[in-house]
Parts: structure tokens; C-alpha cells; sequence
């Protein structure tokens, strides 16, 4: 009953940010793709558009340790007990490129939870996929410059139970670019404090082991699914992204070797996916260009 209470209840809430050139420089040399150690540094500076993606530097719950959740995560949007545990499982980006988000202006980020999706109750597994809505928009603009969804499972606190990589078919045999990286503890530790994250998969590693069951710490699913776009943008600068979808497959680990993929499924579209250095697929995606 508390849970179905939940689910029924409206869900909403306002944050405003400036979009700060230093704060999204933090970023910048956080990514191996801005980083200065591939192409020469650029420095965004006000009046620039916010390169796909790179929202994720703003609009952060400023959530109490002593309210954080026992996996660290914030309690916004979050179901009641017993589940507890928060993992990122898709989404999607959808730009109006007419009314871009600028560098160093205002904005606000206005969050909705669009569904709630019950599954495995019935099996033993339960499960709930929490899919959020995000609007973008510049301050005195009266539509959003870029419209997200996020989509979150939410699962009960478990025992560690052994974890095969899970395949994923129907990937292209030959891709046309491809960008290689090393996700560091460093990597996520700056890219934890940038999003203000204290989610202990990524920072923990005896959480990480016995909690969760995995061999060491995770990489962030919005790291992955930024470094998708940061491919894309490698491999053609000039493009202009219309809509990006991305899923995650497996849990990539820490210290291990990731390398993007990119192959034209057509004249403005591609498709991406992200493979470990073991040959784990951690994620999917795929991007519709306006502009190639």
C-alpha cells in the first residue's frame, strides 16, 4: 500500500543553476575527450552553446548526508523501503538547437516522474523502473532547450549473489570510429563531486564488493553515456545532435579499458555501444544528427 501511495502521488520539483564556464571547465578536464591530452585544451567561455551532454555539470539535488540514502544516493524521486538500491538503466536526449542552452546564463531544470514501471514481484526479483522527465530551460524562454529522460531501477537490499556479463546481439561487426579511454579511480572520483554523487558503487570499493557483488567499483552510467556523445563529437566536431538514446547492458568496471564505437546506420544516423577491455558491452545508444 505505501508503495502504490507513492506511485500515485504527483512528483515534481524546480532547481535553478548558472551555468558556470568554471564549473563545466572542471568537466572538461575531467573527460579524456577536452582533457588537452588528445587535441589542444579549449576553454568554454560564456556565450557558447553547452555541448551535448555536459548538463550533467548543473541541476544537483543538495541533499544532507544525514538524508542520503544507504547506497548514498539523494532520496528525490526515490520509492520507499526495501528498495533501497539505485542503478542507472537508460534514457534519452531530445535538443531544440534554435534555443540552445548558453554558457554562463541561468537556467532551470523542472523534474517530473513521467511512470513507474513494477516488474519481477511476482518471481522474487522486484524491481522498478522510475522514469524521470527533465525540461531544460534558459531563463526567460518559454520552452525548454533540451528535454531528457532518465530512467532508474530501483532494487531491495539483497544478498551478493555471482554476476555473468550478459550478451548483447545484433551489434555491428566493423564500426566507422572508435575512441579508446581508461576510466581511472580518479576519473571517478572528480566525476562523482562534479554531479555532487556520493553513491558508493563509485567511490567504495569493500560497498562495491560486498554489497553489490562486483570485483571493484563502477563507472558511472552518465560517464558512459557522455563518452558515448564525446565519440561522436571527436569523430565529427561540426555535427549538430537532434536526439540521443542510450541503454546500459552490463556494469563496467573501473581501471578496465573502454572503447566507443560509432557506425552510420544511415546519412544522419549512428549507432554506438561501448565495449570493455574484456569485451563487455556496458552500453548501447544510438544518435540522430540535424546537421552531419
Amino acid at each position: 500500500k505505501e508503495l502504490d501511495a507513492w506511485i500515485a502521488e504527483p512528483k515534481q520539483f524546480d532547481l535553478s543553476d548558472a551555468l558556470h564556464p568554471e564549473r563545466l571547465a572542471d568537466l572538461f578536464i575531467t573527460v579524456p575527450s577536452r582533457d588537452g591530452t588528445r587535441k589542444p585544451y579549449r576553454e568554454p567561455r560564456a556565450g557558447q552553446k553547452l555541448p551535448p551532454g555536459f548538463e550533467i555539470a548543473f541541476f544537483h539535488f543538495r541533499t544532507p548526508e544525514s538524508q542520503l540514502r544507504t547506497d548514498g544516493t539523494d532520496g528525490e524521486f526515490c520509492p520507499p523501503d526495501p528498495f533501497s538500491r539505485r542503478m542507472w538503466a537508460s534514457g534519452k536526449m531530445t535538443w531544440d538547437n534554435n534555443n540552445p542552452l548558453l554558457i554562463g546564463e541561468r537556467a532551470k531544470a523542472t523534474w517530473t516522474v513521467d511512470s513507474v514501471q513494477k516488474k519481477g514481484l511476482d518471481t522474487g526479483k522486484p524491481m522498478l523502473f522510475v522514469n524521470k522527465r527533465i525540461d531544460f530551460t534558459m531563463v526567460g524562454k518559454g520552452t525548454p532547450s533540451l528535454v531528457e529522460e532518465r530512467v532508474h531501477v530501483y532494487l531491495p537490499d539483497a544478498q551478493v549473489e555471482s554476476r555473468a556479463p550478459r550478451e548483447v546481439k545484433n551489434l555491428p561487426t566493423t564500426s566507422d570510429f572508435s575512441f579508446t579511454y581508461l576510466p581511472s579511480l580518479t576519473t571517478l572520483f572528480r566525476f562523482s563531486a562534479i554531479m555532487w554523487n556520493a553513491h558508493h558503487i563509485h567511490l567504495d570499493k569493500d560497498y562495491a564488493v560486498e554489497h553489490e557483488g562486483y570485483p571493484e567499483r563502477l563507472v558511472h552510467g552518465p560517464l558512459t553515456s557522455l563518452m558515448l556523445l564525446e565519440a561522436m563529437n571527436d569523430h565529427a566536431p561540426s555535427s549538430i545532435i537532434r536526439t540521443f538514446e542510450y541503454r546500459a547492458r552490463n556494469p563496467l568496471i573501473v581501471g578496465r579499458a573502454n572503447t566507443i564505437h560509432g557506425k552510420y546506420t544511415g546519412d544522419k544516423t549512428i549507432q554506438l555501444w561501448c565495449v570493455d577491455e574484456d569485451g563487455v558491452v556496458g552500453m548501447t545508444g544510438s544518435v540522430e544528427l540535424l546537421k552531419v
